[in-house]
């Protein structure tokens, strides 16, 4: 069932939805992803980079690649457990950090934790035990919808739900619970690095 149409955001600001999209397109050589908000409008493009010792993925306003928006960096080579950090592309600034629970997002189910510009833990992204378990060990199960929490402040405030589908991914993220000062780069982020990283097997 679709979700009611959220409140209109702030004229201006497309970092401040109420709700957002990320489409995956699968392709011979790397992958493409567009973010979207509700009415289907292009906030952002991203392809995906082969064959590199850190993830160094760049946001862009469209699929001409001309203007950067933000980037998501890693922050070490060879590190298993995958520290990024989001940064504003016009001013170098960092936005927030990502942690992903390698381990657990390995074996289990996937969890990231989320981190503010002072590098204090604010909330995480996290799927039940039993549906990451079924995705993980059921054979074919990477083909099923992940359903995912989004916890500020310890308390869960929006789920990130993915669409069925063969081939490529749909991602949506309702933010009308989500504290209206949180940058949803960092949020956004989050999903485009599930889909590259946890996604990349399916």
């Amino acid at each position: 069932m679709q979700p009611m149409p959220p409140p209109p955001a702030q004229p201006g600001n497309i970092w401040y939805q109420n709700f957002y999209r990320i489409r995956k397109k699968v392709l011979t050589v790397g992958n493409k992803y567009w973010i979207e908000d509700y009415n289907g409008h292009i906030l952002g493009f991203s392809k995906q980079k082969l064959f590199k010792l850190k993830e160094d993925i760049r946001i862009y306003s469209d699929e001409s690649m001309s203007q950067e928006l933000f980037r998501i960096g890693q922050q070490q080579i060879m590190d298993m457990w995958g520290n990024f950090a989001v940064i504003d592309s016009s001013t170098n600034a960092h936005l927030g950090y990502i942690k992903r629970k390698a381990l657990m997002s390995g074996f289990i189910k996937d969890e990231w934790e989320i981190y503010n510009a002072a590098n204090q833990q604010i909330g995480r992204i996290y799927e039940s035990t039993v549906g990451g378990l079924l995705r993980k060990r059921l054979p074919g199960g990477s083909l099923i919808p992940e359903k995912t929490t989004l916890e500020i402040y310890g308390r869960p405030v929006a789920e990130i739900n993915q669409k069925f589908k063969i081939i490529g991914d749909i991602w949506e993220l309702n933010c009308q619970n989500v504290p209206q000062e949180l940058d949803r780069r960092i949020l956004l982020s989050c999903i485009l690095l599930m889909g590259m990283i946890e996604r990349g097997r399916k």
